[in-house]
């Protein structure tokens, strides 16, 4: 256990570390702000670049799988390369990316630069996350996962509004030129004060687990990716689904048996961990249906502009912006299950309010019930993340975000592609309903469109039967509407459901911190550390030993 003098030292030396978090916050800013930026700028690089929709897609596509792959071996590449060339590496590759993308002729350049971009944002999350771990002692943690949350989930929040911003009045170019001379200015911070908290180490790469890695984390992202769109049962989606698993199988044994695995997965020994870890997935998947149902109630059936509808997440951008370190500073004071239960009420509650939406729902009521919401996920994403953590031993700990980070990478695609196929089959099924409803056979029926086409031919001076074609479009149209906001209210509803789950899993969450001494899980035979103890940081610009 670490002395009084040794917690007084630790707390007085994180002043110190200031600009090393800083730089690794800026540049964590940037890269998860650009995965969000290119969503509305897809029908203007659509039409200039003369490509299909399903082309342009994998924009995001290509990135979202090079970030997963990476992710399972960013705790391999933080040991092996140091925090410091391993950050400079991702900076780079992440500026060289965007400059490439700014000044991309075609579209096979610009899907290059995109790529580049991605090597450097699948491993910053990561390697950011391992290092607040390493500074902040497990009684402070939760005021550093505060600050990391204000990246991990302001800046995909307010992503759209800055990117319909500049669509709607500037050139698409500028979502990358934009980004230069902050990335330059990170790189150059980042080379002259960047220091490592551990020296590298000289381990052995491990072939076959790199490969079943990469290549199942790929398949199955890539298959989930697509399931919204195809089908759970097209061919590709189902050989890509089912081969991924298999390789990620593999894989898993083989780590299981490996005295030096690449990602160790002991981590799951440890129960506080691994229940967080659960609700992650589930809070996760709930969070990523919403930004995805309501620019499309917004844009599609409302009419709304691209810059309106980011403009709606922008108060519960700025809400979670001012809550994350608010949050931080709450766990360290009461605990992760507090936390983690009211947001989790206010999370459910406000999602299951979307499921009444009309076609005349107000803005403002959206926008309120919207910021709401992001209110109950800024209680609770990083106090359930860092509660885990909390648990798991120094040793453990970069391989334990490397597992969080993976599995929110792939929970995020499945939530994608399950609430996406609910809603497609849901407003499917309601259109078919109202088609059997217009029944010609039903007086009812007939009575209500014989008065709509004698109004349609009134107010138009039509003959009855362009008025009879105009009125069948009409119905046709508003049945189209109708059932794709039931649609989307079913969506919501499954939602709900999913966030109820995470409820319920969050009510067993424990403030480790307040655990009684035990031996190591990992050694049970040696006298060891406990997870919660205090390390002794190295003093503050000096490399640790």
């Amino acid at each position: 256990m670490a002395s009084p003098r040794e917690t007084k030292e630790n707390r007085g030396g994180l002043s110190g570390y200031g600009s090393l978090l800083t730089v690794l916050m800026l540049g964590l800013f940037l890269a998860i702000l650009n995965q969000t930026l290119l969503n509305v700028a897809l029908p203007h690089l659509t039409a200039d670049f003369g490509v299909s929709t399903s082309t342009v897609q994998w924009l995001l596509t290509g990135y979202m799988l090079v970030n997963g792959v990476l992710i399972p071996l960013s705790a391999y590449l933080i040991e092996r390369l140091g925090v410091r060339r391993l950050f400079l590496i991702a900076m780079f590759s992440f500026t060289a990316g965007a400059l490439i993308c700014s000044l991309a002729p075609s579209f096979p350049v610009m899907l290059t630069g995109r790529l580049i971009q991605a090597i450097g944002g699948g491993v910053l999350t990561p390697l950011v996350m391992s290092v607040i771990l390493f500074i902040f002692p497990p009684e402070m943690r939760g005021k550093g996962m505060g600050l990391f949350g204000l990246a991990m989930m302001f800046a995909p929040a307010v992503g759209p509004t800055l990117s319909g911003w500049i669509v709607q009045n500037y050139d698409w170019h500028w979502l990358f030129t934009g980004m230069l001379p902050f990335g330059v200015l990170v790189l150059v911070i980042a080379f002259f004060k960047l220091k490592n908290i551990e020296e590298p180490k000289k381990i052995k790469l491990d072939t076959f687990g790199t490969v079943t890695s990469i290549s199942g984390v790929g398949l199955l992202l890539y298959g989930l990716s697509e399931a919204g769109s195809r089908g759970w049962m097209d061919t590709v989606v189902l050989s890509c689904i089912v081969a991924g698993f298999v390789l990620l199988i593999a894989f898993v044994i083989q780590q299981v048996r490996s005295e030096n695995p690449m990602l160790d997965m002991r981590v799951f020994r440890y129960g506080v961990f691994s229940l967080s870890t659960v609700i992650n997935v589930f809070v996760t998947a709930s969070m990523f249906a919403g930004m995805i149902l309501l620019p499309l109630y917004l844009q599609n059936l409302r009419g709304f502009t691209p810059l309106d509808s980011g403009l709606m997440m922008l108060p519960g951008a700025i809400v979670m912006m001012i809550m994350s370190p608010i949050s931080g500073t709450l766990f360290d004071k009461i605990g992760p299950r507090p936390l983690a239960v009211i947001g989790m009420i206010i999370t459910t509650v406000t999602t299951y309010e979307f499921t009444t939406l009309t076609l005349d729902t107000s803005y403002g009521y959206i926008v309120a019930i919207y910021m709401a919401r992001y209110f109950g996920m800024s209680l609770l994403m990083m106090p359930i993340m860092t509660a885990g953590m909390n648990q798991l031993p120094r040793e453990l700990s970069k391989h334990g975000t490397a597992m969080s980070n993976t599995l929110r990478q792939i929970s995020g695609s499945i939530g994608t592609s399950l609430i996406t196929t609910i809603f497609t089959n849901r407003s499917t099924a309601h259109y078919a309903a109202f088609t059997d409803r217009m029944d010609t056979t039903d007086p009812t029926f007939m009575d209500s469109f014989n008065a709509l086409v004698n109004r349609i031919a009134a107010a138009a001076h039509l003959p009855l039967t362009e008025a009879k074609t105009q009125a069948a479009a009409a119905l046709a149209g508003q049945a189209k509407l109708q059932s794709t906001v039931m649609g989307i209210n079913d969506a919501f509803f499954w939602t709900t459901i999913i966030s109820v789950i995470g409820l319920g899993l969050s009510v067993f969450l424990r403030d480790v911190r307040k655990d009684k001494p035990k031996r190591n899980l990992l050694a049970p035979e040696e006298t060891s550390a406990r997870p919660t103890e205090v390390i002794l940081l190295p003093s503050p610009g000096q490399t640790a030993q």
